[in-house]
């Protein structure tokens, strides 16, 4: 009988499982964040193209749109990914193409500082650069995997489209 009980491996499959099971889920959640992370990303990037193309053929200038009613294009085409509370947009010309300004405004502490963004009427064969920030909450914090670059556990999403007008008449 004491031969018998040092040979029984029924219950090896469960303890091996427990032994690797956090490090298999931890795994799994940061594929996960990843990907949604980076679905996220796409999602506002085409967001911000396909609202800009109402500034670049000159629609929005007829509409007479304001930053609000731009905010709203944006945010048509965002899906349930985002909260439109959350989305900050600058729409401004530029004197070139290199010159265009794309960094990312954070203040001292390195954190995201929308105060100066606005949005500038613009006219046809500009240089137009319309970026858009979104804090998007992050879910699977623990296990050093962490993507946050933000506080409270937040990642800074943008989405930059840098483009000359139309030659538009008006």
């Amino acid at each position: 009988m004491p031969v018998r009980l040092l040979r029984d491996e029924r219950g090896a499959t469960a303890v091996e499982f427990g032994i690797i099971a956090l490090p298999f889920f931890a795994i799994i959640a940061a594929i996960l964040e990843t990907a949604f992370c980076f679905f996220a990303g796409q999602i506002l990037d085409s967001a911000v193209t396909d609202a800009g193309r109402l500034i670049r053929t000159g629609q929005a200038q007829q509409q007479n749109m304001d930053l609000a009613a731009f905010k709203t294009q944006v945010c048509n085409r965002l899906y349930a990914f985002f909260s439109c509370s959350g989305l900050s947009l600058d729409v401004k010309t530029s004197t070139s193409f290199g010159a265009a300004d794309l960094s990312t405004p954070k203040d001292k502490d390195g954190n995201f500082d929308p105060s100066k963004f606005a949005y500038q009427n613009t006219h046809g064969s500009e240089i137009v650069v319309v970026r858009a920030y979104y804090l998007y909450p992050l879910i699977f914090t623990g296990f050093g995997l962490n993507m946050a670059d933000q506080s409270g556990n937040k990642r800074l999403m943008s989405g930059i489209a840098v483009f000359r007008n139309e030659p538009f008449p008006w």
